[in-house]
């Protein structure tokens, strides 16, 4: 009987062994997607709140402007005035929003790193 019981754990050593790191590989990809995780929010976080500021900033420049424009034209060519910097601030608008699309669009792939490690381990599976 215990000759039958170390013949079976002799022959399920080596399974668990591959198991065993099969797991240990599994944990080690999914420590670095939550790293990649961690850093990409920090980093839109940033950006988020850079691109508000810039945003408030940016509007709150172009209303003063409009008003400006608009003040100093009025008695002459007021509406051809608030037309014009109507049309410049919808063809900005149009600029950014095809920029952002193209940003979107361009973005390098998320969990990179982790992929290509997936596909490293994959790799040497194949050889084994």
């Amino acid at each position: 009987m215990t000759i039958d019981t170390q013949s079976q754990r002799g022959e399920h050593s080596p399974m668990r062994r591959i198991i065993g790191s099969v797991f240990a590989i599994l944990q080690t990809r999914l420590e670095l997607v939550g790293i990649e995780l961690a850093e990409e929010k920090d980093r839109l976080l940033g950006v988020l709140f850079l691109g508000l500021a810039a945003m408030m900033l940016a509007t709150m420049a172009l209303v003063a402007l409009t008003a400006l424009i608009a003040i100093a034209f009025w008695d002459t060519y007021r509406w051809q005035a608030l037309a014009s910097i109507t049309a410049v601030y919808a063809i900005a608008g149009l600029a950014c929003a095809l920029k952002a699309r193209s940003s979107l669009r361009n973005a390098p792939m998320v969990f990179e790193a982790t992929l290509a490690e997936f596909e490293k381990d994959r790799d040497i599976f194949r050889k084994q």
